[in-house]
């Protein structure tokens, strides 16, 4: 956002009826302007790249180019904050995997698009309030915050911060969240490279623990080491990673 506080926006949409009421919902707000309005995904990468927006609203399904399509060309880690717009809700989980801001179903209501557009301010504000923090304690910036997890036909959005531990299972790994297992199709290993490094930490082949949840480190005897979280679980401790785990859990206090 500007210094001002101006949300600039990018609307890309190729249904002309689409993009006008996209358009027309955006500019009822003062502190809102779109900035361009694109009608491919072609045309949608140039702009991005020129404009630089705050904001992208993205349609999913274009010709030639659709909005996945979009991101690949542009970078994920380059490409500004996007809310996916389509009439299509099995993009929903993929749409998260390159972390959307929201997904937006066609057709919506007003009230709809109103509470997408302030979760979009309020995410956009929180990212800002964490680049602080980033620059003040040494965070990583690009650290994976929340996972799109299927909840029977749904898909739901969990926060990094209330995974107590996460459990592999063979190429997969259950978040263990709020008392409920969620299945994410990702080995832990390569999960383990996304995480915050100051909150999650590794203490064996098989879990992940998340830092603000652990209650205490227990030996009884001459046994190994366990973590104890604040759900109950009771977690081993390798040997070798031992060290680590009682380290960062003093950097804690």
């Amino acid at each position: 956002m500007t210094e001002a506080g101006e949300l600039r926006v990018v609307v890309v949409e190729d249904e002309p009826a689409a993009r006008r009421l996209l358009v027309k919902l955006l500019s009822a707000h003062d502190d809102v302007r779109v900035v361009e309005q694109c009608r491919h995904g072609k045309q949608a990468v140039d702009v991005i790249e020129a404009q630089r927006p705050d904001l992208v609203f993205l349609d999913v399904k274009m010709p030639e180019l659709d909005g996945f399509g979009v991101i690949a060309q542009i970078g994920a880690e380059r490409m500004p904050p996007v809310v996916f717009v389509t009439a299509f809700d099995e993009f929903a989980v993929r749409a998260f995997d390159v972390h959307a801001l929201d997904y937006l179903v066609k057709p919506f209501s007003d009230a709809r698009f109103e509470a997408t557009l302030q979760r979009a301010r309020r995410r956009l504000a929180e990212a800002q309030a964490g680049k602080l923090r980033a620059l003040l304690d040494g965070e990583r910036e690009d650290s994976l915050t929340r996972f799109a997890v299927r909840l029977g036909a749904r898909s739901v959005v969990v926060a990094a911060r209330d995974v107590a531990w996460i459990e592999a299972q063979d190429y997969y790994v259950l978040l263990h969240a709020g008392g409920a297992a969620h299945l994410v199709r990702q080995s832990i290993r390569a999960l383990e490279g996304r995480l915050d490094p100051r909150r999650f930490v590794r203490i064996n082949r098989s879990a992940i623990v998340n830092l603000d949840h652990v209650r205490a480190l227990d030996r009884r005897a001459l046994g190994p080491w366990t973590v104890q979280l604040a759900d109950g679980s009771a977690l081993q401790v390798s040997r070798r990673r031992h060290a680590s785990v009682v380290r960062l859990l003093g950097e804690r206090g």
